[in-house]
């Protein structure tokens, strides 16, 4: 599905026009500008998995965001936005195929990484409720201190040490408490984060998703992709440097690093050429 057919940036000479006037030369930077004029033409033509491949500072992750604040699509975490922002975002053209659905948005890695905080600062306050859960058990459940019910505000403890006498204790805190989300690792959760986003029909922006994520991980969130965008009308535009994403099938990249930007097939890219010559010169071990 093709929901963004075309995106084009200002190209250097626009840019240039923008800065003539003089107020414009007082500041320390003009962020984002001069970061993405390297693309020779201007523009991304889309397919439905569009990936720009590189690594830091090669303005794929701003590119993101400028396509994102362009869309208007939705958004978790804050930005680096800076003085000049609005105003490159507005010599931005954007040519779509057909209306973005709503659910559209872009996903960071802060966005995964702050899931994840949140699910630790619940499993801390989970660890403090279990405690206080215990020692309520074991209060509840002494027979050498009979509880005595005498008006309806003691219901609620009447309830407990019922519960406390015809359990096992493991059994009282399961009832009582929800269950530990932190069962699940943070490769797991990275995972469940993008799944649980990703709905059927709608243009995702996914800024280095490999981040916490194992080769295995990746490998699962390839296959993911690839089906959301092949059976369930997904369009998506991919930051990475991840030869297991790189791999995805029939995906537009534009390789970052070079100079002017450019396509490359996947297998071109030196960051999968550097693990490809590595594997191969260790190729003999993989035969022991």
């Amino acid at each position: 599905m093709l929901y963004l057919s075309r995106f084009t940036f200002p190209s250097q000479e626009r840019e240039s026009c923008y800065f003539h006037g003089p107020q414009r030369q007082c500041y320390n930077t003009n962020y984002p500008f001069g970061v993405i004029a390297r693309f020779d033409p201007t523009v991304i033509e889309c397919e439905p998995v569009t990936i720009l491949y590189g690594g830091n500072g090669t303005g794929k992750s701003t590119a993101l965001n400028v396509i994102a604040e362009k869309l208007s699509l939705q958004r978790d975490a804050r930005y680096n936005r800076s003085t000049f922002f609005e105003g490159y975002v507005g010599l931005c053209d954007a040519e779509l195929r057909r209306e973005i659905p709503a659910q559209s948005r872009i996903i960071t890695s802060d966005d995964v990484f702050d899931y994840m905080l949140n699910l630790r600062a619940l499993n801390e306050g989970i660890d403090e409720r279990r405690e206080v859960i215990f020692r309520e058990y074991l209060e509840d459940n002494d027979k050498t201190n009979p509880f005595r019910f005498r008006t309806m505000e003691d219901y609620d403890r009447l309830k407990r040490v019922n519960l406390a006498r015809r359990t096992t204790q493991s059994m009282y805190v399961k009832k009582r408490l929800m269950g530990n989300v932190r069962e699940q690792s943070n490769g797991e959760s990275a995972s469940f984060y993008f799944t649980s986003r990703i709905q059927d029909g709608g243009l995702y922006l996914l800024d280095e998703p490999e981040n916490s994520l194992s080769p295995a991980r990746q490998t699962e969130l390839l296959q993911f992709l690839e089906d959301s965008a092949r059976f369930y009308d997904c369009q998506f535009i991919i930051a990475t440097h991840s030869p297991f994403l790189l791999s995805m099938r029939g995906a537009r990249i534009y390789d970052m690093e070079a100079d002017p930007v450019c396509r490359r097939k996947w297998t071109q890219l030196p960051a999968v050429r550097a693990y490809h010559d590595f594997f191969r010169l260790h190729e003999s071990d993989f035969r022991e």
